[in-house]
């Protein structure tokens, strides 16, 4: 209709009584654009017009004049509504010379006075109204008072449908206008709805009707409002009347929902979510101090690792990845964003080997065939194509950055990643404003496992601290001490700092790093939770048990 060039704009509507509403056709049709509605035939469906009809079989039916209370009780054979119910309503029929039924007449009520009467020509499906139905009710509210449920419905039959439907119990009544015009009729006849407790509305699962409904839900008390959806196939009540499907529509209208706004859910409608919920599967942590508090790591998290510089960030970091790769079946990423890819194999290999296998001299203390076996092992037979590694050294654009993070979890299955690191991708967008550089990547990075459902491991740094002690001298480490952003600690699912005192006389006490857990979204659990000792031979970080650590007099670790 919108393709057609309109004949005659600003006339009156017949059915909101606007009283420039309208724009007509040169075929004759119309569209009001107060009320949204549709008529095929405009001067059909004004108000005290009885215009010839091109349908033969109605023809002399129309050209009887129609009052407001005119026509006889009678079934709606074509919709399947018995005389009864039609009765109940108060819904006449007009039939021609030849007996068939070529008119319904719906009545509409201010109080208990009949004020209107929509007059629909079962053939052409045209209507017009007699007299004015903007101070009525909504269709058959006169004929009910209150009490635990009301249906509305999006058109007369089907509200005589669903009433049939429910077993003649419950009451049900239409809108005026359609689904565009749904949210006004309501509006008008909200105080009718005062005295029931709860209103099912049951609106055609098109997607208008759908739409219509969410904003009648929104006009009542949370709670009060629930939407029925309506069983595959089925338009509306009178569809499902038709084809006899009284149990199915029953079985839907108890189903109903509780509308709420999205993002927000009604609890007691998730009992069976609640007990039927997946277990988050998890990968423990290679030191059991950390499995302790944070239960293993899951995807669909991010974890940030901290700690001052040259505290072993990276030593812990590829015990992750060696750990992920032995421990799972699950595709790897890696972007270091500091080191060359060879570096970052060779470190995770050195893992393998218990030996530093980047440093050359230790390297050459192994065969070829011995190297080419653990290779093996971790990056090819039952590991193929499951290891990916980011190829460039130095920065890069952040979009492409995030291009091959993306690739790697989306186009190689890459359930974990690990980004070394945070600072390294701020310095990729140059724009001089650090804190909103972080908050921006941040967000990103948040998304993105939102979306994919991965886990990415974080590296970040920390910010210099006041005083006369920093991170090199071992100082408990906070959530303020990350740098650049709040967003880093407030957008991690965990956040595990590394704490060392370099500075140390001991050196027991210099190659002994602390595993401190700042956040944990999943159990909340925070604090000191393992320590862990370099080995310069092997390059390997040891944890530590209680039993291996001596304790003052106070309690404190004694080096």
């Amino acid at each position: 209709m919108e393709n057609k060039t309109w004949h005659k704009l600003k006339q009156p509507c017949p059915l909101c009584t606007s009283s420039d509403a309208v724009g007509i056709n040169e075929d004759g049709s119309a569209k009001c654009f107060s009320c949204g509605e549709f008529m095929p035939n405009y001067n059909n469906s004004c108000e005290g017009k009885d215009m010839e009809q091109t349908t033969t079989v109605n023809q002399t039916a129309f050209k009887q004049p129609d009052t407001i209370d005119t026509g006889t009780f009678s079934a709606l054979t074509d919709r399947r509504i018995s005389q009864e119910t039609a009765k109940k309503y108060s819904v006449k029929v007009a039939h021609d010379l030849q007996g068939k039924v070529v008119k319904h007449m719906y009545p509409y009520y201010n109080g208990l006075e009949l004020s209107a009467t929509k007059v629909r020509n079962v053939v052409s499906k045209d209507f017009f109204v007699n007299g004015s139905y903007n101070d009525t009710g909504l269709f058959g509210q006169q004929l009910f008072k209150g009490g635990k449920y009301v249906t509305i419905t999006e058109g007369e039959c089907d509200a005589m449908a669903a009433y049939e439907l429910l077993g003649s119990k419950w009451a049900v009544v239409s809108i005026k206008r359609g689904a565009q015009g749904a949210v006004r009729d309501i509006k008008d006849s909200l105080e009718f709805f005062d005295d029931f407790e709860n209103v099912i509305i049951s609106f055609d699962s098109d997607k208008a009707g759908q739409e219509a409904a969410i904003k009648v839900a929104r006009l009542f008390k949370p709670g009060k409002a629930r939407i029925l959806t309506l069983p595959n196939g089925f338009k509306d009540p009178n569809d499902m009347l038709r084809d006899n499907k009284h149990k199915d529509f029953v079985e839907a209208w108890w189903a109903s929902k509780v509308y709420t706004p999205s993002g927000v859910i009604n609890v007691t409608e998730q009992r069976e979510k609640f007990h039927n919920r997946e277990r988050k599967p998890s990968v423990p942590y290679p030191y059991e101090g950390l499995n302790k508090k944070l239960y293993g790591l899951r995807q669909g998290e991010l974890v940030t690792l901290t700690g001052g510089t040259g505290l072993g960030k990276s030593s812990v970091t590829r015990e992750l990845e060696h750990h992920l790769i032995k421990s799972t079946t699950d595709n790897v990423g890696i972007i270091a964003l500091e080191e060359d890819w060879r570096r970052t194999i060779d470190g995770i290999l050195s893992i393998e080997a218990n030996a530093r296998l980047y440093v050359d001299e230790e390297r050459e203390k192994f065969s070829k065939e011995e190297l080419d076996k653990m290779f093996d092992i971790l990056y090819d037979g039952d590991n193929r194509n499951r290891v990916w590694v980011h190829s460039h050294f130095g920065t890069n654009d952040i979009d492409d950055i995030f291009t091959k993070l993306r690739f790697m979890i989306i186009g190689c299955d890459c359930r974990w990643v690990v980004v070394d690191h945070l600072h390294m991708l701020v310095s990729a967008v140059h724009d001089g404003d650090e804190r909103r550089a972080i908050d921006a990547i941040m967000t990103r990075l948040r998304s993105l496992v939102e979306e994919t459902g991965a886990g990415i491991i974080l590296v970040s740094h920390l910010r210099r601290v006041d005083g006369n002690k920093g991170h090199e001298n071992g100082i408990e480490v906070s959530l303020s001490h990350l740098r650049g952003s709040n967003s880093i600690g407030q957008l991690s699912d965990c956040v595990i700092a590394l704490e060392r005192n370099q500075q140390s006389d001991d050196p027991e006490e210099a190659r002994t790093t602390r595993l401190r857990v700042l956040k944990s979204r999943y159990t909340g659990d925070v604090g000191l939770a393992a320590r862990v000792v370099y080995d310069a031979d092997t390059g390997r970080l040891i944890e530590l048990t209680d039993e291996d650590i001596e304790f003052d007099g106070s309690g404190n670790e004694a080096f």
